[in-house]
């Protein structure tokens, strides 16, 4: 058991459910956005159209999840002003720039030009989230890995949770992901490498590369070889898997020793091409009642962050140093 900060335990807390574990939405996606409301032809989305769909989409779920995760372009403050964000509810924002720069053998990961752990904090966030394209073995390993201290550094300095969210990759030019027994040793590697690391949660790929290995047994060993070389809660990520399929790995996941999830597009994705009136309707039912499900599973499957970490012990001298 860990000691955690006053400021990071309250973040962790207002982030997850009663019972302490994760049922995050994941609404921080930009380019992803751009291609999904406008498959045709990227480029012709516009600002406000991004806007307005996250604020339809955390309208529609309101209090479902445990917390939303946002961007400060087109998510967190626009959905804060216009009091479409539950009050009860926690909010992760993004620090990154979208998308990875440099040689795709060896990716660069950037935080968001004129965007900080500090603005973040005084934005009023319950904690800050960072992805980072990684591979141990990649010519960039050593800068992703500054850069992740840098910002653990930062959310010590500011008392604000800190969410590393992983994205490997290979580093053969011929594949364009990790297959086979490759994916589960790159993800737990890398996991083990980060979470050594002052983060308090990492939001992790699906271990397994699902089309050459469909075992669901299998897929729980995977996890909890995950867990056991994690040194902090994780949760899953969604990626563009589709829900029944998703449900499946969060299930194995959570029963591997994760805390939780950010359930992104497999929530709410097919909402994009939707005209208006449709795409309120199927938030409003179908995404809802996949996001409850979701919710529902989780709290009776995941593991607490509570059991990784406790608070700092206070008494009435604590608050001059503080």
């Amino acid at each position: 058991m860990k000691n955690r900060t006053i400021g990071k335990i309250r973040g962790l807390q207002q982030s997850s459910t009663i019972n302490g574990k994760f049922a995050i939405l994941a609404l921080d996606h930009r380019n992803n956005m751009r291609r999904l409301l406008h498959p045709e032809n990227e480029q012709s989305t516009n600002a406000r159209e991004i806007e307005i769909f996250k604020n339809q989409v955390i309208a529609a779920l309101a209090e479902i999840p445990s917390a939303y995760l946002l961007d400060p372009l087109y998510g967190a403050a626009q959905n804060i002003t216009t009091g479409t964000l539950p009050g009860s509810r926690g909010l992760l924002v993004a620090l990154e720039e979208t998308g990875y720069g440099g040689d795709p053998m060896a990716r660069q990961s950037r935080v968001l030009q004129d965007w900080s752990v500090e603005k973040t904090k005084r934005l009023g966030a319950s904690a800050v989230k960072l992805l980072v394209y990684y591979h141990p073995q990649s010519k960039t390993h050593a800068q992703i890995e500054a850069l992740v201290e840098e910002t653990a550094e930062d959310c010590q300095k500011f008392d604000i949770p800190f969410f590393l969210e992983i994205l490997t990759y290979p580093l053969n030019p011929s594949l364009k992901q990790l297959e086979g027994d490759e994916r589960s040793q790159v993800i737990i590697a890398s996991v083990e490498k980060l979470s050594s690391f002052d983060i308090d949660v990492l939001k992790v790929e699906f271990p397994v590369d699902i089309q050459k290995n469909p075992g669901f047994e299998s897929w729980t060993r995977v996890c909890e070889s995950l867990s056991t070389a994690c040194r902090v809660p994780w949760i899953l990520l969604s990626a563009s898997a589709d829900f029944e399929t998703f449900l499946r790995q969060v299930t194995a996941a959570c029963m591997g020793g994760a805390s939780g999830v950010a359930a992104g597009r497999a929530v709410w994705k097919e909402a994009a091409t939707l005209a208006e009136s449709e795409r309120i309707q199927f938030l409003r039912s179908v995404a809802a009642a996949r996001m409850s499900q979701i919710r529902d599973l989780v709290n009776a499957l995941a593991r607490p962050w509570s059991s990784f970490f406790e608070a700092d012990d206070v008494n009435e001298k604590w608050y001059p140093g503080y």
